[in-house]
């Protein structure tokens, strides 16, 4: 009798163990989870996402703007940078002359170019990096409702996969750790109104697009 008593309380203790490992898993697969693809400049689930980032105080026509704006910003650039896929070998045509642009950095400097520009009231935006100056350095922005922890805000990456914006919680990318980088926003914003002044409009394109 002590045997099979014995017995059915490690067997409960296995089976306790085992989906205790399960939840844990299943917490962790729900932390972490791919980028979703934009679908359009008017993708309603990315909208909502973004007015759900704090959805007393996000104007639903702010969070439509930085969607379609996340949007077409990669759309155009895959156009005019002749971008292709995948993005090692969109960089190493850069680095190599053949190509304008379309490094990550470039990327993420003219998107936060164009939505610093709309000089929205309820949302703002962040330059996020991952793997800083290793060689595998990633750049992206991070639009967060206005005054909010950048954990908590979205990434938006047009570099990924060749001017095809995806977008979802920084905190949750499975591919990189981002952390923010406020000063490098600064001095990207700085440096293209110190100059762009002295250009005019097309320089504007150019000086934003080439930019370190």
């Amino acid at each position: 009798m002590m045997r099979s008593c014995n017995s059915r309380r490690l067997s409960t203790a296995i089976v306790a163990v085992l989906a205790f490992v399960f939840c844990a898993s299943s917490s962790t697969a729900r932390l972490r989870e791919e980028p979703v693809m934009a679908m359009s400049d008017n993708d309603v689930k990315f909208r909502n996402l973004i007015i759900n980032l704090s959805p007393a105080t996000v104007r639903p026509d702010e969070a439509q703007r930085v969607a379609a704006c996340a949007y077409t910003t990669g759309r155009e650039l895959q156009r005019e940078w002749r971008v292709v896929w995948p993005a090692g070998v969109q960089n190493f045509l850069v680095n190599t002359g053949r190509r304008k642009g379309g490094l990550c950095f470039q990327w993420a400097t003219e998107l936060l170019i164009r939505l610093d520009a709309m000089k929205l009231q309820t949302l703002e935006f962040h330059w996020a990096e991952s793997y800083a100056g290793l060689p595998s350095e990633h750049n992206v922005i991070v639009v967060t409702a206005k005054g909010q922890l950048f954990a908590q805000g979205i990434l938006l990456d047009n570099w990924r996969y060749g001017g095809k914006l995806v977008y979802g919680p920084v905190a949750a990318d499975p591919n990189y750790r981002w952390t923010e980088n406020s000063g490098e926003a600064a001095r990207r914003l700085k440096n293209y109104r110190a100059q762009s002044g002295k250009v005019g409009v097309q320089g504007k394109q150019r000086i934003s697009r080439t930019d370190s």
